[in-house]
């Protein structure tokens, strides 16, 4: 290897290696082109919690989001919130949610979020966890999210809806 290509490489390492340095939990790079902004988890010493977080697509594709996992409950789905009966209820997505080419989707209480339904690894303030979505065509995002106290926004489970 000559030597300007030797530097050229060394140059491209450092600016690719500086490129990775983020104070906020976020996507880890995949080949999707999804990326989670500002993702919190409600904490909980057991039972159910939800996941939240903007997830935007930069791609020129619409991407479908099929399902979820995560490392504090081996049991989790994608959640829409409607309303039933006058109250504010939350089903399973039928379908996962898609996210538009260049565009973004909220995860939000009292909205569309990622439910853990069996919560094994206690959700303490500050815990960072760990969470993977899985895309129409079976690739996989994954992102860390912070633990945040929340009273939560008032719904009920509504299994099998739809």
């Amino acid at each position: 290897m000559s030597l300007p290509l030797r530097t050229f490489g060394a140059a491209l390492l450092l600016t690719l290696a500086g490129c990775g340095a983020s104070s906020t939990p976020s996507a880890v790079p995949s080949q999707s082109a999804l990326v989670v902004k500002d993702p919190w988890v409600k904490t909980a010493d057991s039972g159910m919690s939800a996941a939240y977080g903007t997830v935007m697509n930069t791609g020129g594709k619409d991407v479908t989001i099929v399902s979820v996992a995560s490392t504090a409950s081996p049991m989790m789905e994608l959640h829409e919130t409607t309303m039933v009966d006058g109250k504010m209820a939350m089903k399973p997505k039928e379908g996962g949610f898609t996210i538009p080419a260049h565009g973004s989707h909220e995860f939000k209480p009292g909205g569309d979020h990622f439910m853990l339904m069996d919560v094994k690894t206690p959700v303490k303030p500050g815990d960072q966890v760990t969470f993977t979505l899985t895309l129409q065509g079976g690739d996989t995002v994954r992102f860390t999210a912070l633990g945040k106290d929340f009273a939560g926004g008032n719904e009920s489970y509504q299994p099998g809806m739809g």
